[in-house]
C-alpha cells in the first residue's frame, strides 16, 4: 500500500509541475527569435519546440523499433550459432563411426577371402567332411548376415553424415542472413539516434529545459484523457508474489540511464528493464517489447494488476511495467532515465501478463 501511495504521489507531483508550467506561456506555440536573414536569401522559419519534440519523439521511436529488430536478429543468430556447433559435434561423432565401420568392413572382407583367394563357400565345396561342411555353412550364414548388417549400418551412418553437413550449410546461410539484418538494424539505430542528438545539440540549455516541460505536458494531457475515459474503473487486481518481486526490481532501477540494448545493472532500455525484472522474479520472458507482445498472454486493460506489462505504439516498440494506481515504471529513451509515468501517457497497444 505504501508503494501505491508513493506511485500516486509521484504521478501527482509530475502532473502538478506540468499544470504550473502550462499556466504560463505555451512553449509549443513559441518559436525562438529569428536571426536577420542574409542579403538576398529567403528567411527559413525556425521550428517551434513542439515541432522539435515531435520530431525527436519520432526519431527515438524509430530507433526503438530498429533496436527490437536488432535484438531479435541477434537472438536468432545466437541460436543458429549454437545449432551449428551442435551439428559440428554430431558430425565429428558420426565421422568417427563411419571410419570405424569402414575399418570393420575391410577386416571382414580380408577374412572372407583368406585361403588362396577362394571364398568360404568354394572352400567348403572342396571338403569331403559332411560335419565340417554343415558347420561351416552355419558360420558362413552368420558371417554374411553380420557383413550385411555392417554395410547397412555404414550406409545409414554415411547418410546421417551427409544430412548433418547439409543442415549445417543451411544453418550457416540463415546465420549470415540474421547477421545482415543485425548490421542493417544497427545502422538504422545509429542513424536515428545520431539525427536526434544532432537536433538536441543545437538547443540552448533553456530550450532543453522547455523541451522537457513540453514532454511532461504531452504526457500529462494523454494521461488525463486516458483517466477521464474511465480506463481505471474497476481495476484493482492484486499482484502475485512473482509480480511483486518484478515490481520491486523495476522500481529499484529508477534514476538509471536509458541505453539501447542494455540489460543492467547500470543502465537499461525499455524491454531490458522489464525482462530483467521478471527474470529477477524467477520467470524468463522474451527480450524485446515486440516479442513480449507477440508471445506473452494478453489481457484486457480492465484486468491489469501490478507486474503486468503495457505495450505501447502500433509497432509494439515500447514497454513499461504497470505498478498500480494508473502508473508505470519504464526506461523512456536515450537521454532519459528510468522513471515513473502515467500508464496512459503514451498510446497503449495492449497488456500482457508474464505470470499467467
Amino acid at each position: 500500500m505504501n508503494r501505491r501511495h508513493c506511485a500516486t504521489a509521484a504521478i501527482t507531483l509530475v502532473c502538478a509541475l506540468t499544470v504550473l508550467a502550462s499556466s504560463g506561456q505555451a512553449f509549443a506555440a513559441t518559436a525562438a527569435p529569428e536571426p536577420p536573414p542574409s542579403s538576398g536569401a529567403p528567411a527559413v522559419p525556425k521550428k517551434t519546440l513542439e515541432q522539435v519534440r515531435l520530431e525527436l519523439d519520432a526519431l527515438y521511436r524509430q530507433a526503438a523499433s530498429a533496436a527490437d529488430a536488432y535484438k531479435l536478429a541477434e537472438e536468432k543468430a545466437e541460436k543458429q550459432s549454437a545449432e551449428i556447433v551442435r551439428l559440428a559435434q554430431e558430425t565429428v561423432k558420426v565421422q568417427a563411426r563411419v571410419d570405424d565401420l569402414k575399418s570393420r568392413a575391410g577386416a571382414a572382407a580380408r577374412v572372407q577371402y583368406q585361403g588362396g583367394g577362394l571364398p568360404p563357400e568354394a572352400q567348403l565345396i572342396l571338403t569331403d567332411d559332411p560335419g565340417l561342411f554343415l558347420d561351416g555353412m552355419g558360420r558362413i550364414r552368420q558371417s554374411q548376415k553380420a557383413t550385411k548388417d555392417l554395410l547397412g549400418e555404414l550406409t545409414r551412418a554415411q547418410a546421417d553424415l551427409a544430412a548433418y553437413s547439409k543442415d549445417a550449410g543451411a544453418h550457416w546461410k540463415t546465420l549470415e542472413a540474421h547477421r545482415v539484418k543485425q548490421a542493417a538494424a544497427k545502422k538504422k539505430i545509429d542513424g536515428k539516434i545520431a539525427a536526434a542528438r544532432k537536433i538536441e545539440d543545437l538547443l540552448e540549455k533553456e530550450e532543453r529545459a522547455r523541451l522537457l516541460e513540453l514532454e511532461r505536458q504531452a504526457e500529462y494531457k494523454a494521461q488525463t484523457t486516458w483517466l477521464s475515459s474511465g480506463a481505471l474503473k474497476g481495476i484493482g487486481g492484486a499482484a502475485t508474489a512473482q509480480g511483486k518481486k518484478a515490481v520491486r526490481f523495476a522500481t529499484a532501477q529508477i534514476g538509471k540511464p536509458y541505453v539501447w540494448g542494455a540489460e543492467g545493472p547500470g543502465s537499461f532500455d525499455c524491454s531490458g528493464l522489464t525482462s530483467q525484472a521478471w527474470s529477477a522474479a524467477g520467470r524468463g520472458i522474451p527480450r524485446t517489447s515486440q516479442e513480449q507482445w507477440r508471445l506473452l498472454p494478453r489481457i484486457d486493460v480492465k484486468d491489469m494488476r501490478p507486474g503486468d506489462l503495457i505495450i505501447y505504439h502500433a509497432d509494439a516498440s515500447h514497454v513499461g511495467m504497470y505498478i498500480g494506481d494508473g502508473a508505470i515504471v519504464h526506461a523512456p529513451r536515450p537521454g532519459r532515465n528510468v522513471t515513473l509515468a502515467g500508464a496512459g501517457s503514451m498510446t497503449i497497444l495492449g497488456v500482457v501478463r508474464p505470470d499467467k
